[in-house]
């Protein structure tokens, strides 16, 4: 006769044909706490601690963390490691497709007034996997401009859009995402060793925004701000070719952008749902 398995507690697979009614009560057990847990996540506005989520889910919280560490490693939920709190991770982008256009809805006439007050193409980026796509973008009305398609995915690590995004997560997920892409040469300015990366992205919390000096186009030229207010991983930016696009006058821009980004982030639609969007 076979050894009898230990039922573990925590395993979420399907039970085997002729398992107990207790552990078939177990198994509906496993997914309603989990969908406390995301429940949770989708009512907060700020993040949630690991002590709520023990305490909702009648948890030890060494096996809340555990539901949240599983979470997080498929990327539906997100941690915070500077505060400790958990948030609802990219796992749910395509879910929250309404969430993404409200974001965008928002953000369009802000990157419209920057394309009118300099002439160069505005843009809204969002981390999604290990590059930045694309969510909406305003065209310089040039007849020369730098710009991309919506939806065009690019590098964190040669965009000032990646740049931006990546100096606000910890230093293990940039690491990650960075293992996955690797730091390609796309230009001879384009950073290519990590410490090097590293530097840049304190350079960017130091002065709030990011920039891209011909590192991803041989004549483009880019700065962008982060919106920390959003919860998303997402950033603004203004490019255009180098040759026109001046570093004097990308200081200029940053101060824009850091005010720009500021109010997309405090500023909701008139009529924008206060829960997020099933």
């Amino acid at each position: 006769m076979g050894r009898r398995r230990k039922h573990d507690p925590d395993d979420l697979s399907s039970p085997e044909q002729g398992a107990s009614e207790e552990e078939r009560d177990y198994s509906v057990r496993a997914v309603e706490r989990v969908c406390l847990i995301l429940n949770l996540l989708q009512e907060s506005v700020d993040g949630i601690t690991l002590n709520e989520v023990a305490q909702t889910t009648g948890l030890p919280k060494s096996s809340a963390f555990r539901y949240l560490w599983t979470l997080e490693n498929h990327r539906y939920v997100e941690r915070d490691e500077e505060g400790g709190l958990f948030r609802l991770g990219l796992g749910f982008v395509g879910m929250q497709s309404r969430h993404l256009e409200i974001l965008r809805e928002r953000a369009r006439p802000s990157l419209q007034q920057l394309r009118d007050d300099f002439g160069e193409t505005a843009n809204l980026g969002l981390l999604d996997g290990d590059h930045v796509i694309y969510i909406d973008i305003v065209e310089s009305r040039r007849g020369v401009r730098l710009a991309a398609s919506r939806g065009d995915r690019v590098p964190i690590h040669c965009t000032a859009l990646g740049k931006a995004i990546a100096a606000q997560l910890p230093e293990d997920r940039v690491r990650d995402l960075l293992k996955e892409t690797g730091l390609e040469r796309r230009t001879g300015n384009t950073i290519t060793a990590i410490d090097d990366f590293f530097a840049d992205l304190a350079k960017v919390r130091r002065t709030g925004y990011a920039i891209d000096d011909r590192e991803n186009e041989e004549d483009g030229r880019c700065v962008a701000a982060p919106l920390l207010g959003t919860h998303l991983p997402a950033a603004i930016s203004v490019s255009g070719p180098s040759s026109r696009f001046t570093m004097q006058e990308v200081k200029k821009v940053a101060k824009a952008l850091l005010d720009t980004a500021s109010g997309i982030a405090t500023n909701p639609l008139q009529g924008e749902p206060e829960s997020s969007p099933a």
